[in-house]
């Protein structure tokens, strides 16, 4: 897997040392309040454990899983999987993603859980990459800006391959323009 990537441009020790910060601030901004963390699946699974163990409060967890990639591109169509299992009335919820990129799946879900009566929904994100926006949303937490390339390692995919990498790299162009 390593020889498919280009540079890495996201270190395992700059992940972990984001997830402190991510976890602190969200333990500073969460006082008195019990928040619910929803992860976006399957992207989010190591980043949101990592993310937790930074985060000192009474929390709950849920997940939902969401599609609307096809190999590198968003379809712009999103399909919700499979549903989260915790009623959001009167809930602090944070979304927890891999990456922003469009912003159309992320303000999709955030708009669903204000529909579902949920107190705030604020959106927690490793990596932000605001050159693909199309949607205007607001991204409460951001672990790092990455480039308009094509980014695996963490979490992050191409084709179900390269989630398990420590850290997170550009893909060669020549795998997935194959």
């Amino acid at each position: 897997m390593t020889n498919d990537i280009k540079k890495i441009i996201v270190s395992a020790k700059e992940i972990d040392n984001i997830c402190e910060r991510l976890g602190k601030e969200i333990t500073n901004d969460y006082q008195g309040k019990k928040p619910l963390f929803v992860g976006l699946l399957k992207g989010c699974q190591p980043f949101m454990s990592d993310l937790l163990k930074y985060v000192d409060l009474y929390c709950e967890i849920d997940y939902m899983k969401v599609s609307s990639y096809s190999g590198t591109e968003s379809t712009g169509n999103i399909i919700i999987k499979n549903d989260i299992s915790t009623p959001l009335n009167g809930k602090d919820v944070i979304i927890v993603d891999d990456i922003v990129d469009t912003g159309k799946t992320t303000k999709y879900i955030q708009d669903l859980f204000f529909l579902r009566k949920a107190n705030s929904v604020k959106v927690c994100t490793l990596l932000d990459k605001p050159e693909g926006r199309i949607v205007d949303i607001n991204v409460d937490y951001v672990g790092g800006f990455v480039p308009n390339e094509f980014v695996v390692g963490y979490g992050l995919d191409y084709n179900e391959s390269y989630r398990n990498m420590p850290y997170i790299g550009v893909l060669k162009e020549e795998i997935y323009k194959k």
